[in-house]
């Protein structure tokens, strides 16, 4: 194996209050991957609409991912089969011609994951679709009314490592910027972000990081990708980062430097 290279700052003087894990090897990775994309403002909702059509990734009318015996195996120690099942909500709303997603800080309370940035979402009750899902966790975490929310589109499936559960990530839209009432025992804060913020020069790194035990997606040296994204007082990355970073290369054209498909991400 060659050699780690050090890493550079993680958007040195930005402050955050969460904690990020030492995986034991980090290395610096590639540029953004909408960073050479002509079109980086004014990403619209039809935009969006459009460009998610364009990937199939419709709901009711291209067929999502939802074998779960077929996510590959959770790798992080002895490899288990994913147990459980789990979805979030993508939620988009245009304001002044730009697309903005709703975010949350997990309260820093929770048993894992505190203080993290996430999407609205949790774990599925027996029987219980992606969407279904998405929506219920949507109302309870922000208050989110389910009428208001128009479930459009789906992006791939997350097989997450803590907590051997896979992801489904559903995109809704809104008609317009909602308004938000926390759940305090789940949720520290609300807010939302900007897609053209988003792929703003500076908003974006990769890392490349290494485990002692060997994970999916390695290359030859055992590393994998990371993505981070910053945003004001707080820090993206994990499986929020994972989702948004295909999201931005479908609504700016830009290639998507994974294959395609399930993913696994460390959580």
């Amino acid at each position: 194996m060659t050699p780690s290279k050090r890493r550079p700052p993680r958007f040195e003087g930005h402050r955050y209050p969460q904690v990020i894990p030492d995986p034991g090897e980090i290395e610096a990775g590639a540029l953004a991957p909408w960073s050479k994309a002509s079109a980086r403002t004014n990403l619209s909702l039809d935009l969006v609409r459009s460009r998610l059509r364009d990937a199939k990734r419709l709901l009711g009318a291209h067929a999502a991912p939802d074998q779960p015996e077929e996510l590959g195996l959770v790798a992080d120690g002895e490899p288990s089969l994913i147990e459980h099942r789990s979805a979030v909500l993508v939620a988009l709303f245009e304001e002044s011609g730009e697309t903005h997603v709703i975010l949350t800080r997990r309260s820093f309370e929770m048993r894992s994951h505190r203080g993290e940035i996430a999407f609205p979402g949790g774990r599925s009750h027996e029987g219980e679709t992606p969407t279904a899902t998405a929506l219920r966790e949507a109302q309870e975490e922000v208050g989110l009314d389910p009428t208001s929310v128009t479930p459009y589109a789906w992006l791939s499936p997350i097989a997450t490592f803590a907590s051997s559960s896979a992801i489904f990530p559903i995109v809704g839209l809104l008609a317009a910027r909602p308004e938000l009432v926390i759940d305090p025992s789940e949720v520290d804060r609300a807010f939302s972000a900007s897609l053209s913020d988003l792929v703003a020069d500076g908003a974006f790194l990769e890392e490349r990081w290494r485990r002692p035990i060997l994970r999916p997606g390695s290359d030859e040296d055992g590393f994998f990708p990371l993505y981070f994204f910053k945003v004001p007082d707080d820090l993206i990355w994990g499986a929020t980062a994972r989702v948004l970073t295909e999201l931005l290369c479908l609504v700016t054209g830009a290639p998507w430097p994974i294959h395609h498909g399930v993913e696994t991400q460390s959580r």
